[in-house]
This record gives C-alpha cells, structure tokens and sequence, in this order.
C-alpha cells in the first residue's frame, strides 16, 4: 500500500472509504472520503450491552478527517467512492433500519434513543435529511 491509494478502512465499529496519507508499519492514516457503516452505539468494551456506566453515542468520523487505523484493517478500495453526505445518509439508515427491526432488544431501543441525538447533528453539519427516520 503506498500514499494516495484509495482504501477501506475498519476503525472500531464503522468502516470508512479512504485516502492513505501516510503508511507505516503497523498503522496508516487516512483520510476519510464516505461512510461504508456507520459504527455502533454503546460502549466498546461492553459491546452489545445496555447496563454499562456510560453509554456512548457513536458519531462517523467527518469528512477529511484523518484517522489512525491499524495497517491490518487496512484494504484496497477499487469501486466508485460515492458522495460522503449520501454515504452517511445511507449508512446511518440502514442502521437505524437494522436497530428497529428488533424494537423489544434492549440495545436496540437505547442504540435508536443515541442514533436519534446523533442525526440532528449530522443535518446540521451536512444539510442531510432522513425522511423514513421519525424525528421523535
């Protein structure tokens, strides 16, 4: 893998589509460019969990910004990189979809309360609306 090459990235929970600005060993930086999936709610080390002392609401990491990720978790991306605020918008849906297909699961009910902060958020920041996502 070499700078400038276009990557998928796994950090966490989410997964991003990249540019590599800097390759080492063990780590590469990258330059994040569209949301694959969006990373899950909750706490990491306590994954899937609802009883946990603090329950973390979980953004995307923003356009451009660059993102340590461990070289391992590193792929070659070779596909078209869509739009980063349709590939939010997208990523953000189908978890929100995902979440809501369980509603009696405790996690997904307090993962969906999160998601619910997060999203005004990202129509602020990026002008994105979810019209399939009730705003209460």
């Amino acid at each position: 893998m070499e700078n400038g090459q276009i990557v998928r990235a796994f950090r966490k929970t989410g997964a991003y589509i990249g540019e590599l600005t800097r390759v080492q060993q063990d780590v590469c930086i990258v330059r994040v460019l569209a949301v694959l999936k969006h990373p899950m709610q909750g706490n990491l080390h306590h994954p899937r969990e609802v009883e946990v002392p603090f329950f973390h609401e979980r953004k995307a990491h923003a356009f451009r910004e660059q993102i340590q990720v461990p070289s391992n978790m590193v792929r070659p991306y070779e596909d078209d990189i869509p739009k980063y605020e349709d590939s939010l918008q997208d990523a953000v849906q189908k978890l929100h979809d995902e979440l809501a297909s369980k509603p009696e699961n405790p996690f997904s009910k307090r993962s969906l309360e999160a998601l619910k902060i997060l999203i005004p958020e990202y129509e602020l920041m990026y002008g994105i609306e979810w019209p399939n996502i009730a705003k209460s």
